[in-house]
């Protein structure tokens, strides 16, 4: 056969090929709600998008090609003598999407493993706190498939929650939920999370209490705070076959009220947390650590408590794209094993889907780069990062593998776009 006749019917062949793949992708995203796109590889010459402004609550962005890694091997992370290696997560999208994103995150990372999966429930009404979200389904299904995995919900303690409620009215709401008026939402909650085979969950219960974002926030009435987060766990653990851990978390330093003034008890908390994001502006590392309420009194007042840590949001913000921040807060983590921690992923806070932080994203890469956790397994030798030029699909496409020559015909590769949400 003549070259143009071989070459002529190869592309054919491919053709071929793809069309049938995508005629069987197409008629399962008719019959699920999935559309079918073409993820190609990001054209160098076109400019980078401005970053948006930063989100009042979690979102996500497209993220952007990786960062560019240096030449020589990135650095290997050594375990912490005598305990288990932290668990680590990121917060990508409380829906579905987040789900979807996971594993790119992870192939970014080299394949690095995610043990720790991240969302939040709404808390526009009492039946978003219920656990109505159908993303919750798609969570406890990423959850179920490894037995390592944990699924962290941060569950909000009052519905309308980021509406500013007045205090007046915020502290009605705290002596009303004290004496127990609320109580069936969070029954009904525990029930859904025992029915969907994720009894294990570790629920981040009002969280940021100290500060004044939120309705489920404490300084307007501290002790009816904590009678009412005692009576929340006393009626989830009420539930027949739960095992959830509850996850104590306020935000980094005083903030507005003193975090100490709102701790509910030891009996009623299996993780003490915080929120440690790189902020006021100008503040060094070394300060967010010694600062009345910050980073050292967390681990020394969870010691003194006989409690893990966590970190269930942190990252970037007040002082643009810091390095010294990102280097200095994953050598803490490792340092004080939490039992989990989850840097949060949207623009001004995260390294893959916010393009404004190239510095901090290599750092961040370069340290968790190929890495596994177990529980007694030490952590593998990082290898060098992938070709920068070889972007990974957008954060919405699942792609397909439908082999180098087919991609090379369409121009790119076949992947499903959850679109539907």
């Amino acid at each position: 056969m003549a070259p143009q006749q071989k070459r002529a019917g190869i592309r054919r062949l491919a053709l071929g090929v793809a069309a049938v793949a995508t005629t069987a992708a197409l008629a399962a995203g008719l019959a699920t709600g999935v559309g079918v796109g073409v993820a190609r590889a990001a054209d160098p010459r076109a400019p980078a998008p401005t970053p948006p402004a930063p989100a009042a609550s979690p979102s996500a962005l497209t993220p952007p090609a990786a960062p560019v890694p240096s030449t020589q091997a990135a650095p290997a992370t050594t375990p912490v003598p005598g305990g288990e290696a932290p668990a680590y997560g990121v917060f990508l999208k409380s829906d579905a999407r987040g789900v979807a994103r996971l594993p790119l995150f992870s192939h970014w990372l080299g394949g690095a493993e995610l043990r720790a999966g991240h969302t939040y429930l709404p808390g526009h009404r009492w039946r978003d706190i219920e656990g109505s979200a159908d993303f919750l389904p798609v969570w406890a299904d990423w959850r179920n498939k490894k037995p390592n995995r944990m699924l962290v919900l941060n569950v909000p303690m009052q519905e309308r929650n980021e509406e500013g409620v007045p205090d007046s009215e915020v502290r009605q709401l705290l002596r009303q939920g004290a004496a127990g008026e609320f109580d069936h939402h969070f029954r009904v909650l525990a029930e859904r999370l025992v029915e969907l085979k994720v009894p294990d969950t570790v629920i981040v219960l009002g969280w940021e209490m100290n500060g004044t974002t939120y309705t489920h926030r404490c300084g307007p009435d501290p002790e009816s705070w904590k009678k009412y987060w005692n009576r929340i766990v006393t009626t989830m653990r009420s539930v027949p076959g739960q095992k959830f851990r509850f996850d104590f978390t306020p935000s980094r330093g005083h903030d507005a009220v003193p975090w100490t003034r709102c701790y509910p008890g030891d009996d009623t908390v299996d993780i003490i947390g915080m929120d440690s994001y790189d902020q006021p502006t100008g503040m060094s590392f070394d300060q967010q650590v010694r600062e009345p309420y910050g980073l050292q009194a967390h681990v020394d007042f969870a010691k003194a408590h006989g409690k893990p840590v966590s970190y269930p949001e942190w990252g970037l913000f007040r002082n643009g794209d810091n390095p010294e921040y990102m280097r200095r807060m994953l050598d803490w983590i490792e340092k004080h094993r939490p039992l989990y921690n989850t840097i949060t992923d949207y623009c001004p806070h995260g390294v893959w889907q916010c393009r404004a932080n190239p510095k901090s994203a290599h750092v961040y890469r370069s340290t968790l780069y190929g890495r596994t956790d177990g529980a007694s397994q030490p952590l593998t030798p990082t290898p060098k990062p992938t070709d920068p030029g070889t972007p990974p699909p957008p954060a919405d496409c699942t792609p397909l593998d439908l082999g180098s020559w087919v991609e090379e015909w369409l121009g790119g590769r076949l992947c499903l776009r959850f679109e539907w949400w």
